[in-house]
């Protein structure tokens, strides 16, 4: 049962957040960029996030298990976060033509720390409950 109750803390505030993210609130700043298709493939983004979603509640309680949820929060945070921007951000931004290195890196670091922390906060709950 927390096995899908970890999925769903990953998974429900995830996809929301980094639609409206990228596609709306954010949406002039990538355009700017020139980085986007015209038109995204949004199952191909929640695919990707659900496959997340398993991979990170299935090891949460494997690899996060201090009695502290704080603790297990900010560590998950913190090494599934910097992982994430390994693969995010630094290859895209050495790979792809974009307008502004620098804007992409501050919009997409800024985005995987908000994730990381968010949904770390989620797992590191259903846990610890």
């Amino acid at each position: 049962m927390k096995f899908w109750l970890g999925f769903l803390a990953y998974l429900v505030p995830l996809f929301p957040l980094a639609y409206v993210w990228h596609l709306k609130l954010l949406k002039p700043a990538y355009d700017r960029l020139e980085l986007f298709r015209e038109s995204v493939i949004v199952p191909y983004g929640f695919l990707s996030m659900a496959m997340q979603a398993a991979f990170f509640s299935w090891v949460f309680p494997k690899l996060f298990d201090s009695p502290n949820w704080v603790r297990n929060w900010l560590e998950f945070a913190l090494i599934f976060g910097l992982l994430a921007w390994s693969f995010m951000v630094l290859p895209v931004a050495a790979k792809y033509r974009m307008a502004s290195v620098r804007g992409f890196m501050l919009l997409e670091s800024c985005f995987v720390a908000l994730q990381f922390l968010l949904t770390g906060l989620l797992i590191a709950l259903v846990y610890a409950l």
